[in-house]
């Protein structure tokens, strides 16, 4: 293996024998092998990837797509069937709600029996107990069986256990979810600690954002199988379209993903600037908006539609002119059209405003709730839907988004999304302070007085 790699996968697949009656495990030990009483369940088929040291990585999916199989069989707790994982440091892994715990056992044992089982002697672990206490935050219960804990007890103390043995490769599984907020953003800070510190972090997680965020990369798992593997924005896209697509459809989609994964392109989260002749260029900087017919997205991704249809997603100022070059501080609308070739109920329509890397940075629903959505829309009708936003961005590349949420004939579900739709940029600014992403109109004071000790 090489040594600039903390993980390598080679291969990987893992399979189970699904017994459908309690006998009919007795009858294939007395069968010699002769006859199968179970059927096989593939949770992992033929997987590679590589990880290098100091790369975090996210993994999404479907439930039931292996991804917590994976996991364990990286950290050991589980046998492949058949390929090579191979790691390279100390891991740490935090995979299922007091895995590896003793109920019987106070919190305090197993924070030294986990230690133990991570590497750490009874003297590091003594050194770094008040650390993992104060982290835990679970006061006189530390000495209370572990049987009596609360769920979020149990993976508190667990977390605060697994990222203060000084991990070179942390492996997390969903198992953050659990918590106030308070500590998941305790949990968070701390992970962003780690990777600065130049851990390797590989983590399952449902939120895209979080993925977004945190993650050099991502890989997309269905089905056993790994699908694609990527830039965070570019899977966590394709992730949500598997997720939201008809049950009718995903076996399609499923294999376009598959096939797009293996051309020879190399993945870009910059937008592309299209001019007549295949020339690239970047839009000139004005004081005032305008609308660049050389400056429009090529990374749009189509949910499956459900019988509707979003159509001509744009900006234009208040006056109904089309921009996509915008001042900071202006009001804008972003317009589209739903077309619906079927009728549907509860319908609410959404935007979402990205960053470049696909970080959103906020936006809006046409209704707070189911009540306050639209009732029904028969079928042919064609609506007209507009968001005014004001711009109180700074500098800089953004997305647009648009979606329409609602039931035709099955489900609440997505009837219609677009990621990536527009593509805008913000002015530069003269004698511009603000700095970040958002413009929150900071205004510096400076007071000036003697200190009469001196």
């Amino acid at each position: 293996m090489c040594s600039d790699f903390a993980i390598s996968v080679e291969n990987l697949s893992k399979c189970f024998n699904v017994y459908d009656k309690p006998r009919d495990r007795l009858l294939q030990m007395l069968s010699g092998g002769g006859k199968k009483f179970y059927r096989e369940f593939w949770a992992l088929r033929d997987v590679s990837f590589s990880i290098k040291k100091g790369e975090t990585v996210g993994i999404v999916g479907r439930n039931g797509s292996g991804k917590s199989t994976l996991l364990q069989v990286i950290c050991g707790t589980l046998t492949p069937s058949s390929g090579e994982v191979r790691t390279n440091g100390r891991i740490a892994a935090l995979l299922e709600l007091g895995s590896g715990f003793n109920p019987d056992f106070s919190g305090r044992e197993n924070v030294y029996m986990n230690a133990a089982v991570l590497g750490l002697s009874k003297e590091e672990t003594d050194a770094r107990f008040a650390e993992i206490e104060a982290f835990a935050e679970i006061g006189n219960f530390i000495d209370q069986p572990v049987k009596t804990y609360s769920s979020g007890m149990m993976v508190r103390l667990a977390f605060a256990v697994a990222i203060n043995v000084d991990p070179q490769i942390l492996i997390v599984d969903e198992a953050l979810s659990v918590g106030d907020e308070l500590f998941q953003r305790k949990c968070f800070a701390r992970i962003e600690a780690i990777k600065s510190s130049g851990a390797t972090i590989l983590f399952v997680s449902h939120s895209g954002s979080t993925v977004i965020e945190l993650c050099d990369r991502a890989i997309l798992m269905d089905s056993g199988d790994k699908l694609a593997e990527g830039t965070p924005k570019t899977i966590i896209g394709k992730y949500q379209k598997l997720l939201y697509a008809p049950a009718d459809k995903v076996a399609a989609i499923r294999a376009a993903v598959s096939v797009d994964a293996h051309k020879d392109v190399v993945e870009s989260d910059s937008p592309i600037v299209v001019v007549e002749g295949g020339a690239h260029k970047q839009a000139t900087p004005e004081l005032e908006e305008f609308y660049d017919p050389n400056l429009h997205s090529q990374s749009v991704l189509s949910y499956e539609s459900h019988g509707v249809v979003i159509e001509s997603p744009r900006i234009v100022n208040l006056a109904g002119d089309p921009v996509n070059c915008l001042k900071r501080g202006k009001t804008y609308r972003y317009t589209y059209q739903v077309r619906f070739s079927v009728g549907a109920t509860a319908v609410q329509f959404g935007m979402m405003i990205k960053t470049l890397a696909g970080i959103e940075l906020g936006g809006a629903t046409s209704a707070t709730n189911q009540q306050d959505a639209i009732v029904h829309v028969e079928k042919g009708a064609v609506i007209q839907v507009e968001f005014a936003f004001q711009c109180n961005l700074n500098p800089g590349t953004y997305f647009l988004n648009a979606g329409v949420w609602g039931a035709a004939g099955q489900g609440e579900t997505y009837l219609h999304r677009l990621l990536d739709a527009c593509l805008f940029r913000v002015l530069p600014v003269t004698d511009q302070t603000a700095t970040g992403v958002v413009d929150f109109k900071c205004v510096p004071e400076f007071t000036f007085f003697i200190d009469k000790k001196d």
